[in-house]
């Protein structure tokens, strides 16, 4: 399988997801604006997101799908099976435990992770309710994690890569037809949470059943291969989700700032998603099993080569993404959020914030690169090390910036404690020689700079002055951007064409 190929059909189908997210962003800022509502259904919303990161998305699927890999590759299709049913049973009995701890515990846990809303009873209130009803979606899209692992690992990156795009539906759904007959309104929203997470699970059942994967849920407490699934989990929590750690402190810390900060970071952070999980999310996805195979079968030089071809295709797309998302911020926003109650107060609030996160956005797509070159090796203690450092690093920064920068500083602190993670990620792949650059970065990334620099000015003229994103009518506004994003994109392409750069020097084949 050409994995360059495989990037594309992933990041196509992420992208459709993305581009479904923004519409449900747009149709929530619409109809709910930024205030005590929204701010109490993103701190609802973030505790589940966070905990499906924590062990589905991240320290999960980082110690499963090596695992898998080697089962697999070495062991054969009956194993193989009896692994994928053990570890599912003991998964989703683990999951039922902790859903009705959750739910039963909501008050502590909002107490807890926002205890600033404790001063505004009916704040806090209204989150518990919402708590509740959004926190068995940690059930449901866990199963999705594991059913994906399962395809990814056979190669069937497309499907997982779709799959989020069945939330993104059942919110615009609830939030356009549902919020009438909810009361308050923003109950719709957590019961699109719900919905989708059950939309989700069974979507992914079909292509399993095709696969003959579809998990028995047995448990068997003595299985060998579950326990090392369950002790690679673990540490994998800190070492593959610290920037969502961060984001929850972050909630802690904005919950004491004025009302609409929670906001605003989450309208950030959600652009901010766009080239993380296009780019990101998608080459940590196809990576981590070609990664798995290529050191259960000792090709150290090919596991290498792989980290090379992952970390040059970062840098030629993230650092243009940062340059497009700090200059093209306000268009960005007053185009998909400024509408009904977004006023161009929470649009200039949420610049601030989005170009303080850009600050930091390569940071953020490398650790999603660097991380699995540690994980398909099964190496756990050195990137917890390094995220708990990184950790500690971005609460000193949020302690040191919020007071001058308030929300945005927020934003900064995460971003740069990506970038220190990814520094220290970086620096443990070459001191192992996990990790050998190929020939010729230097040229590589002076070439990158210039083309950036040409994108950059390009659009910073097409864009114009923020007063007439702020003023044109939202038709006018998606025309006018799509032209900009379109010019920007030709213009660094054909920079890089005229540099040398070449489709056929990318081309990888998977493991």
């Amino acid at each position: 399988m050409n994995l360059l190929k495989a990037l594309a059909a992933v990041s196509s189908m992420t992208l459709l997801s993305r581009i479904l997210g923004f519409v449900r962003d747009t149709v929530v800022a619409r109809g709910f604006g930024a205030g005590l509502a929204t701010d109490a259904f993103f701190v609802a919303f973030k505790i589940p997101n966070l905990l499906r990161r924590l062990f589905a998305e991240g320290a999960f699927s980082q110690a499963f799908v090596p695992i898998l890999a080697e089962y697999k590759n070495r062991r054969g299709e009956a194993d193989t099976r009896l692994l994928v049913d053990h570890v599912s049973g003991l998964l989703a009995l683990a999951l039922a435990v902790v859903t009705l701890l959750g739910i039963a515990a909501a008050p502590l846990i909002i107490y807890v992770s926002a205890p600033g809303f404790a001063a505004t009873p009916d704040k806090f209130a209204l989150t518990v309710d919402l708590l509740r009803i959004t926190f068995p979606y940690i059930f449901f899209i866990s199963l999705v994690s594991l059913a994906g692992g399962i395809l990814n690992t056979y190669s069937r990156f497309s499907v997982p890569a779709l799959t989020p795009a069945l939330l993104n539906l059942t919110f615009i759904g609830f939030a356009l037809f549902g919020a009438p007959y909810f009361d308050p309104p923003v109950k719709a929203l957590a019961w699109a949470v719900f919905c989708g997470g059950v939309l989700q699970l069974a979507f992914q059942v079909p292509f399993l059943l095709r696969l003959k994967m579809m998990p028995r849920f047995k448990l068997n407490f003595r299985d060998a291969g579950v326990w090392r699934v369950m002790k690679q989990m673990g540490p994998a929590v800190f070492g593959v989700s610290i920037g969502q750690i961060s984001l929850l402190i972050n909630i802690v810390f904005a919950s004491f700032l004025v009302s609409g900060s929670v906001s605003w970071l989450y309208y950030a952070d959600r652009l901010m998603e766009f080239p993380t999980g296009l780019l990101g999310v998608a080459l940590g996805t196809i990576l981590l099993p070609s990664l798995a195979k290529h050191y259960a079968n000792q090709s150290l030089d090919e596991y290498s080569k792989l980290l090379d071809w992952g970390l040059r295709l970062t840098l030629m797309l993230a650092l243009p993404a940062a340059a497009a998302l700090a200059v093209l911020a306000v268009p960005l926003i007053t185009t998909l959020f400024h509408y009904g109650q977004f006023s161009v107060h929470d649009v200039m609030m949420t610049r601030n914030a989005l170009v303080a996160y850009s600050v930091g956005l390569l940071g953020l797509i490398l650790v999603k690169v660097l991380a699995p070159g540690f994980y398909a090796r099964q190496n756990i203690r050195t990137p917890v090390k390094i995220a708990i450092i990184a950790l500690a690093a971005t609460q000193a920064m949020n302690f040191a910036f919020m007071g001058l920068l308030q929300h945005a500083g927020l934003a900064l602190a995460i971003g740069l404690g990506a970038c220190l993670n990814a520094g220290l990620l970086y620096r443990k792949l070459r001191q192992f020689n996990i990790y050998s650059p190929q020939p010729g970065w230097t040229f590589f990334v002076l070439k990158i700079l210039f083309a950036i620099a040409a994108m950059s000015a390009c659009l910073w003229f097409a864009a114009g002055s923020d007063a007439v994103w702020l003023t044109a009518t939202g038709f006018a506004k998606v025309l006018r951007l799509s032209g900009v994003v379109l010019l920007g994109a030709a213009t660094y392409f054909a920079a890089l064409w005229l540099l040398g750069f070449r489709l056929r020097d990318f081309v990888q084949r998977a493991a």
